[in-house]
């Protein structure tokens, strides 16, 4: 959910950001949307990509996309070298969910990421609510309003496409 909420909300996602997901599943998720072009993911460190890679081969699958560009260093420090207005959709799945006295709320990722956006670019992040149930974050930046509870642009969950070797399992349009 963390990948189609995000790119069905916007006409044709291109470029993608995804920060932390070193499994691969993320990755194998985002390569079911045709329209985009260039994937790059921050990890920093290969030690979960290759347990991932020889052990659950099936959830690492998503680094065998050509459209994959592997950057093995922090997210934040990636950020800084990003032009403005780069990506389309940035998905983080790098961090605990986020805690009113979490350290990334002092730190400037969140103006980076959001200079990384195209206007009208979106985030997914995990959050967490008081009861301590596990959700996302959806934001967008200035520009063409994204209504997160419409998909503009949805996806068949019975087409096999990417390197998704199965259909979709947890989503549907509505």
């Amino acid at each position: 959910m963390m990948t189609h909420l995000p790119l069905c909300s916007i006409p044709a996602p291109n470029k993608v950001l995804l920060i932390g997901g070193g499994d691969g599943g993320i990755l194998r998720e985002i390569s079911r949307h045709n329209s985009v072009h260039h994937i790059d993911i921050c990890e920093i460190d290969t030690v979960l990509i290759d347990v991932y890679k020889e052990f659950f081969p099936d959830i690492a699958i998503g680094y065998d996309d050509p459209r994959v560009t592997l950057n093995v260093q922090d997210g934040t420090a990636f950020l800084k070298s990003v032009p403005n207005g780069t990506y389309d959709a940035i998905i983080v799945d790098a961090f605990d969910p986020i805690r009113p006295e979490h350290e990334l709320l002092d730190s400037p990722f969140f103006k980076l990421a959001a200079k990384a956006l195209r206007p009208g670019g979106v985030m997914c992040i995990q959050a967490e609510s008081l009861c301590g149930v596990i959700g996302f974050l959806l934001c967008s930046t200035e520009g063409p309003y994204v209504d997160f509870k419409v998909p503009v642009n949805p996806i068949d969950p019975d087409q096999i496409s990417g390197v998704a070797k199965q259909p979709l399992k947890f989503y549907n349009s509505e």
